[in-house]
């Protein structure tokens, strides 16, 4: 993975692309007969996560279906277009899903109202994943939300966990894909800048400086020291020397050269988190 630190840098669509097909390659992230749902938030990261996979399964040599979901949060005053969203998915031949569901802000006062927004639509982008058929939901993360992730897990849940690039979830009934997870965020924005993407640049009424802010101001404050910090510590969660930790480790290490260690339960955020 290419972590660039500093100023975003010219990064062409085709280079996001390629690179978004070594890691469905690497990961064995899409297979034959799969059907492949996008998470479609009006974002920047969602709008090219779908362009680059459409552009990306015309080189396989079997048929994957697409489909783009789009999940609008009733009441809370803030909404993508939705006739923009569906144009965009029609010039890439993709079918386009909008549903509908409700949060409410103020039930849990302990939560930000970030929080439980998020995980209504992620719930509700389950549900519609598997009335589809779909097998496999993708998602825009990329290596800075891992990084800001992890760094939230240790520093508030004293657990070292983060986003793998593939989850099966319900009984393995569907998995979940991040195949932009080893591109860095300013490689993405110099990228989604080009594309005129049809996004919305409208503030949430309920947008307040989260955790994840906090852990992205760490993280450019830490890079003035050492440039290279997002690269290490994206590789340190391959790199893990048991031998130098201390004992209890409660979890288990995925990897090809891993150590299998008894699990046990543990309190992990929410890859939405952003109390």
């Amino acid at each position: 993975m290419n972590m660039s630190s500093g100023n975003v840098c010219n990064v062409s669509f085709k280079s996001i692309s390629n690179k978004i097909g070594e890691t469905i390659h690497k990961k064995q992230l899409i297979g034959k007969g799969d059907v492949v749902a996008v998470g479609l938030s009006g974002g920047k990261d969602s709008f090219l996560l779908l362009e680059a996979l459409v552009d990306r399964l015309r080189h396989f040599p079997f048929i994957v279906k697409i489909h783009a979901i789009h999940v609008h949060v009733n009441g809370i005053g803030y909404a993508a277009d939705d006739e923009k969203l569906a144009g965009f998915c029609q010039t890439m031949n993709v079918p386009y899903h909008l549903v509908n569901t409700s949060a409410d802000l103020n039930k849990d006062k302990k939560k930000s109202p970030c929080f439980v927004c998020s995980w209504a639509r992620r719930k509700k982008l389950f549900d519609e994943t598997r009335k589809l058929g779909c097998n496999k939901l993708a998602l825009g993360h990329h290596a800075d939300d891992a990084l800001e992730t992890m760094l939230m897990n240790m520093i508030w849940h004293g657990s070292i966990s983060s986003m793998p690039y593939r989850l099966d979830m319900f009984n393995k009934r569907l998995t979940l894909i991040r195949p932009m997870l080893d591109l860095n965020e300013n490689d993405v924005l110099s990228c989604t800048e080009k594309r005129k993407y049809p996004i919305l640049h409208k503030e949430c009424p309920y947008s307040q400086k989260t955790r994840r802010d906090e852990m992205k101001q760490l993280l450019a404050s830490l890079e003035t020291h050492n440039k290279h910090i997002r690269k290490n510590l994206f590789r340190s969660m391959n790199n893990i020397c048991l031998e130098y930790l201390p004992n209890g480790i409660n979890s288990c290490i995925h990897s090809e050269t891993a150590v299998e260690i008894k699990a046990k339960p543990v309190n992990r955020v929410n890859p939405n988190y952003t109390q």
